[in-house]
């Protein structure tokens, strides 16, 4: 628990969006089916910091995955950073706003398998809560650029890194942000991303990675990668054979183990981090 003790707000007061919200934050230990720390109800967006003491200068805001129902942090959460933030990479894991849910294990879980299996349903709550979430990491990769100074950072390396739906909160700020929140770079790991795409002029670099066993994310992967190389725009593909969905940092004894090393050659390369 003492890994997400320290937290910076993202909003000054009640965030726009979600005025009325009533319910509390939920923090749940590891329990079957999931085996990660939980955060759900998530209603006051926080980063949670951390800062390498020797920087490169680059950053990353980390937004986990989780069905817009919760949050994995663990796994896509504190795990990566702490492995960025040993390379020098400051990371910053954030807690964006998702649907609410019942506070009872019970009425979540019921709620939560009652909302995926139902197509119609997941598409209705994702029409409205993903742009929530895309004010919270604009917000976040501001917050983090003003800031960075302080920090040892270059405000102008500021990137974002998310996983299956924080990978959509990703795809979303890099097809729509202004100077303040263009993100220095996109990771979308095993993201999901339904909505037509139109590549901004000024669009990030992208690192797009996904199993092709993943039915879940590998058409949007696919998808959004060949945007941004129709575009004309720098963009890196993966695909593993096998892996699933949700790999994260878990280890399987397969090539996808080790993703996270791509991803950390390829900010290299892009010369974003040393």
């Amino acid at each position: 628990m003492a890994d997400i003790a320290e937290q910076i707000d993202v909003w000054d007061g009640t965030p726009p969006g979600s005025e009325g919200w009533s319910h509390e934050r939920v923090e749940e230990p590891p329990e079957p089916p999931f085996d990660f720390l939980m955060v759900r109800n998530v209603v006051r967006p926080v980063m949670h910091p951390y800062l390498p003491e020797k920087p490169t200068g680059a950053a990353a805001v980390v937004c986990p995955g989780g069905a817009f129902h919760f949050l994995n942090i663990n796994y896509e959460g504190t795990e990566v950073a702490r492995w960025l933030c040993g390379r020098g990479i400051a990371a910053f894991v954030l807690e964006y706003r998702v649907a609410p849910t019942p506070a009872d294990r019970q009425g979540f879980m019921a709620q939560l398998e009652a909302h995926t299996s139902d197509r119609t349903k997941m598409a209705e709550i994702m029409s409205w809560v993903t742009e929530l979430g895309e004010e919270d990491a604009r917000r976040a990769i501001a917050i983090v650029r003003e800031r960075a100074p302080g920090w040892g950072l270059d405000p102008s390396m500021v990137g974002l890194l998310g996983f299956s739906a924080g990978g959509r909160v990703t795809s979303g700020v890099a097809l729509r942000h202004d100077e303040a929140t263009r993100p220095a770079f996109a990771g979308f790991i095993y993201g999901v991303h339904w909505e037509d795409i139109a590549v901004p002029e000024d669009a990030p670099p992208l690192f797009a990675l996904v199993a092709q066993d993943d039915e879940i994310a590998i058409d949007s992967c696919l998808r959004l990668f060949g945007a941004w190389r129709e575009a004309g725009k720098s963009a890196e593909l993966h695909v593993f054979s096998r892996g699933g969905h949700g790999f994260s940092m878990r280890r399987q004894g397969l090539p996808c183990d080790y993703w996270i090393e791509l991803f950390y050659q390829w900010l290299r390369a892009e010369q974003i981090t040393s």
